[in-house]
């Protein structure tokens, strides 16, 4: 089966897909392509790096060794997409480099914590917040990664990679897909899923992403005591309809990737069979049904909002226009370690005078060469989006003791 896509590479051939965003050093002895570039840029982030405490589903602020978390999520999506990839005679490299990034968008506390920034990005910035469009944001704008030089500078992924970021949404009951023919303006994704991936490795990666979280998020359940013996029962059920003795990560990963692979061309798309189609609905209901909707779960929800509401409201309340960063450090408000850290964040990305007579940050401008993205912070709503990309970019375990700190005043 392998190199059955080969005749169909002509978007994968395309230079559009592999231009960056931005300039980007070259070294005349770098063995790889752009794609293993992009791969090892991502690999080297701090917002690939901060995965791995942030919550996949069920919260353990870093007491259970073996809960999912966000970065084993996206190593077992890349597992899944580079097997279905090298069976198909895909790009590997653009596959791996698209996996491992596909959820750098996500904030802290899984999908909760989305639900909580986009409700403060509604209420005070008039737009939505989601997990793929603010994972392209971050690789655009937000992530930077030190040159050869010592500089940092914005990430300049390409374009391949940066479109299989925002396309990735696996939510949506859909079990067949193929690219979509059109380079587009990455910009006009206003909603989720409202474009397929561009190249046949990023809709393997949406497909991937769904393949892999479902198994793992019911081990994960029932090694919590989410199910008792009529939930136990019912995926017992689940396996003899498949003639399997379990329904796991391991027998759904496998059946899922090889049904998949059997199923698919390049005339008729990415696919799997209509039986394997309807289990993978019928899996996807059971968990939203008994995990993510589960009760036991709203304590965690609760929990997490009043975390971030409150650090929102602690930062966006220093906000005194040109006069922020003097304003915060005559009032002392920087002895919170969270607020210091914020402050030091806002210097990145900030117009050099703001931060002029603050000798801690006078070599700011030499070292950083990116994108200035909040101006001179006279636009209050540029301020606003800079408090909600700090807290969108920390940990569970970052934000838990951030809020601790608040309670010590």
């Amino acid at each position: 089966m392998a190199d059955l896509f080969s005749g169909v590479k002509a978007l994968e051939n395309n230079s559009d897909l592999v231009k960056r965003l931005g300039e980007l050093y070259r070294r005349n002895d770098d063995v790889r392509n752009e794609f293993s570039r992009d791969y090892t840029r991502i690999l080297h982030s701090y917002a690939y790096r901060r995965l791995k405490h942030k919550t996949q589903v069920f919260f353990n602020g870093a007491e259970n060794d073996h809960i999912c978390t966000r970065m084993e999520h996206v190593e077992h999506v890349a597992s899944v997409a580079h097997t279905i990839a090298q069976t198909l005679g895909l790009n590997t490299e653009l596959t791996r480099a698209i996996a491992i990034a596909h959820d750098l968008g996500h904030a802290p506390f899984g999908h909760q914590g989305e639900s909580v920034i986009g409700e403060l990005t509604r209420k005070y910035l008039g737009k939505d917040f989601w997990h793929e469009q603010n994972g392209l944001y971050f690789v655009d704008k937000v992530e930077l990664l030190a040159g050869p030089d010592g500089i940092w500078r914005n990430m300049s992924l390409t374009y391949a990679v940066r479109d299989g970021i925002i396309s990735h949404c696996g939510e949506l009951d859909n079990n067949s897909i193929r690219p979509r023919a059109d380079l587009i303006d990455l910009s006009h994704f206003d909603k989720k899923g409202k474009y397929e991936a561009c190249t046949w490795e990023g809709c393997v990666v949406k497909l991937a992403d769904k393949i892999a979280y479902l198994g793992r998020d019911i081990e994960d359940a029932k090694s919590l005591g989410y199910f008792d013996k009529e939930k136990i029962q019912e995926l017992e059920n689940l396996a003899k309809i498949n003639n399997k003795s379990a329904v796991n990560t391991t027998v759904i990963m496998h059946d899922l990737i090889i049904d998949l692979c059997n199923n698919s061309t390049p005339e008729t798309g990415l696919n799997l069979s209509s039986q394997m189609s309807e289990h993978l609905n019928t899996i996807k209901k059971f968990n939203y049904d008994n995990i993510y909707s589960n009760p036991r779960l709203n304590p965690y929800k609760d929990y997490s909002a009043l975390i971030l509401n409150h650090i929102f409201d602690c930062l966006s309340n220093l906000y005194d226009k040109e006069n922020t960063i003097d304003s915060v450090m005559k009032k002392n408000c920087i002895d919170r370690q969270f607020v210091y850290e914020f402050i030091c964040y806002l210097a990145k990305y900030t117009d050099a005078q703001i931060f002029s007579g603050v000798h801690e940050f006078d070599d700011y401008e030499d070292k950083f060469a990116n994108e200035k993205i909040y101006g001179d912070l006279s636009d209050q709503k540029k301020y606003i989006q800079a408090v909600v990309d700090f807290i969108a970019g920390m940990t569970d375990v970052y934000a838990v003791k951030s809020f601790d700190e608040l309670l010590m005043c």
